[in-house]
């Protein structure tokens, strides 16, 4: 049996090529997941919450969100920013964690608040008014933590912190 060398090199070298090629894509998309945390501040009548958030400020960001992350720990978060302040649908399509969605208007005043979202449902979430941001939070939290309508939230996308 005989084997041509150049057949085999290029057959080699279009193996090698593909092989970079999704190594490229898995790095390039890990790095979407590689973002920076930042500090965030809830003022409730209990007392400062200090959360480490994730920012989602691209349309790739805002689309994958916490999709199919298996666990969220608690004190971490991810904060979409949608300015200008605008209505805001958010769902749980492809999201495993039950989470608190935390709508926030432009001044920083929280708008809404859906606890305990339904993992993998495509049922739409609200603002329900006009919100600037909204902070995704593991589910329970804004009743551990005595979280409400009306608390103000401390980050450079809300002028503080």
């Amino acid at each position: 049996m005989s084997f041509d060398r150049k057949a085999v090199r290029s057959v080699a070298r279009g193996f090698l090529a593909a092989a970079l090629v999704i190594v490229g894509f898995a790095l390039a998309g890990s790095a979407v997941r590689a973002a920076s945390f930042q500090p965030l501040e809830i003022v409730t009548k209990n007392g400062v919450q200090v959360f480490s958030v994730e920012m989602a400020t691209t349309d790739e960001e805002k689309q994958t969100g916490l999709m199919y992350r298996k666990e969220l720990a608690d004190g971490k978060g991810m904060l979409f920013d949608f300015n200008p302040e605008q209505e805001v649908s958010m769902w749980m399509k492809n999201t495993y964690v039950s989470l608190d969605m935390i709508f926030i208007r432009a001044d920083g005043r929280i708008l809404r608040i859906a606890e305990n979202t339904e993992p993998l449902s495509t049922r739409i979430i609200s603002s329900k008014g006009p919100a600037r941001a909204v902070l995704e939070v593991v589910a329970g939290t804004a009743q551990k933590y005595g979280i409400r309508v009306g608390d103000r939230v401390g980050h450079p996308l809300f002028g503080s912190k």
